[in-house]
């Protein structure tokens, strides 16, 4: 027998068997109206009714919904809502700027574009066909709280696209990750199996819900009932303080957020909340062998790595401490637990020739978003291209390079093409290199090598970038030069631009 595998699985569970429960405590401080406490049969019924509200504005099936916004209950319920009834979700990165936004939105063809309030004003210029300010006074027309009706039938479809998430990779356009019902579901379960996940955990939502879908984590912990913490913005002491007020057993972070709690615990009065009971998830760059040290000694915090893409959803490999390792030095341990890890059950990755990563899967994606030649670059005789460099030692996948080019800052990719594009844009500026350069707290920073023709300030190019680019995309540091390295038939030599500023290290990523 075989029977459709879809996200909405994961919340039917949910309210069958943890109905009771409280499944997301919002986030108190928010412009919209918090949600408060919900239990799972309140998230199903507010999911059935977001589906039916839907069916009402005339959004059909295979439709895309788009949301900007912060982490919010609101957002966690229309991952289930809008995909669990045959319509794709669009989660938007909120930090990107309205003409990036507005991109997203005009290129995912998005029937209905929902707004977080403080969002608002500064995405005004941002049309759908539908756009609503999600809120107190939205929340009856989009939950549908004033139907007396049931969704429309949707016929499961594991085949079918749940999600397309917009990620910046070697074009300067972001493209469009189509994920289907398959990818995630296998996904979720791969993840919450290898971490772990069981109903006696507390889940932070620390990692931004648009970011691969909050790497799958939605999906995983409402399947097992757990207890869902919604974050808005990311602060050290504050995710302290949610971990000892709300017993927080698990979190997913990238390793700046890592830094920022890390710095809060050296002010932080009294024992670390968690210490002996929480593990943190990290991906987005490899952290510092002496980060991972702190976390387990200083935080008394599990530490786990993984390793994959927004077109893998996004999990490939997963380092966790093993048996054999309970005895080492801290020091010793943490080098293990520095490897992007081993593959996750049911993924097969290698190396080519070339030393790229190569993965295959049910998790890699179904294509990119009308763009047929773009997936074909990308996935090739069945083997997904990484474009990360590494190396497979006993099975462990160390990852060494970036072969695409791409900065991931913050655990955010940043196209570096996308930022000399806008840098181009300058009339004094006539090249333009754009790398990126090991950082103590962001993993790597964007720093741009410019030749100029004219009388320009380090200040005036970075200020004419943030005035066209999300500001994490800008760079924090401008140099100037005479010439570029550049090969015989004029190509930028970008691994001679980079080197210097990696000496000393093992590998060409942070």
């Amino acid at each position: 027998m075989k029977v459709d595998l879809t996200v909405r699985d994961y919340l039917d569970r949910a309210a069958n068997v943890y109905g009771e429960r409280i499944g997301v405590v919002d986030e108190p401080d928010q412009p919209a109206a918090s949600l408060g406490e919900l239990t799972y049969a309140r998230i199903a019924e507010l999911a059935r009714g977001q589906a039916a509200a839907l069916d009402a504005l005339g959004i059909g099936r295979g439709e895309r919904v788009a949301m900007v916004s912060q982490n919010a209950a609101r957002m966690l319920i229309s991952f289930f809502g809008v995909s669990g009834w045959g319509r794709v979700f669009v989660p938007i990165n909120f930090r990107l700027s309205p003409a990036e936004i507005a991109y997203i939105v005009e290129h995912s063809g998005a029937s209905l574009l929902l707004v977080d309030p403080e969002l608002d004003e500064a995405l005004s210029s941002v049309a759908a066909r539908r756009r609503m300010v999600i809120g107190a006074d939205t929340d009856a027309e989009l939950f549908g709280m004033d139907l007396d009706a049931d969704p429309e039938p949707w016929e499961p479809d594991e085949d079918a696209t749940a999600t397309i998430n917009y990620t910046s990779g070697t074009t300067a356009r972001p493209k469009g990750v189509q994920m289907t019902h398959r990818n995630l579901w296998i996904n979720a379960m791969g993840f919450g199996w290898h971490a772990g996940v069981n109903d006696r955990d507390v889940y932070l939502h620390t990692l931004p819900m648009f970011h691969c879908n909050g790497w799958g984590m939605p999906y995983a912990v409402s399947g097992m009932g757990v207890r869902q913490v919604v974050l808005r913005k990311i602060d050290g002491a504050e995710i302290l303080r949610r971990i000892e007020a709300q017993g927080v057993t698990l979190l997913c972070a990238a390793p700046a957020v890592v830094a920022a709690v890390l710095d809060a615990a050296a002010d932080w009065d009294g024992p670390i909340p968690g210490a002996g009971t929480t593990r943190i998830v990290v991906a987005g760059a490899p952290p510092p062998t002496r980060t991972i040290e702190r976390v387990e000694t200083e935080l008394g915090w599990e530490f786990i790595q993984i390793y994959g893409l927004t077109e893998t959803a996004p999990v490939l490999t997963m380092n966790r401490g093993r048996e054999e390792w309970d005895d080492l030095p801290s020091d010793e341990r943490a080098q293990l637990l520095s490897r992007a890890g081993a593959p996750v059950v049911g993924v097969k990755v290698r190396v080519d020739g070339q030393g790229e990563v190569l993965a295959r899967g049910n998790m890699v994606l179904e294509g990119y978003w009308e763009q047929p030649e773009a997936t074909a670059d990308a996935i090739v005789d069945g083997w997904f291209h990484t474009g990360d460099g590494g190396t497979i030692d006993d099975s462990y996948l160390t990852i060494s390079d970036r072969k695409k080019d791409v900065i991931i800052s913050g655990g955010e990719n940043v196209s570096s093409i996308e930022v000399e594009d806008a840098l181009f844009s300058h009339p004094a500026v006539s090249e333009v290199c754009v790398i990126g350069v090991p950082d103590e707290k962001w993993g790597e920073t964007v720093k741009a090598l410019v030749v100029v023709t004219s009388d320009v300030t380090e200040q005036e190019l970075i200020d004419h970038c943030r005035e066209r680019l999300a500001h994490y995309k800008c760079p924090t540091s401008v140099e100037f030069r005479d010439e570029l390295a550049r090969t015989a038939t004029g190509k930028l030599q970008k691994f001679k631009l980079r080197a210097p500023y990696w000496e000393g290290r093992d590998r060409q990523v942070n």
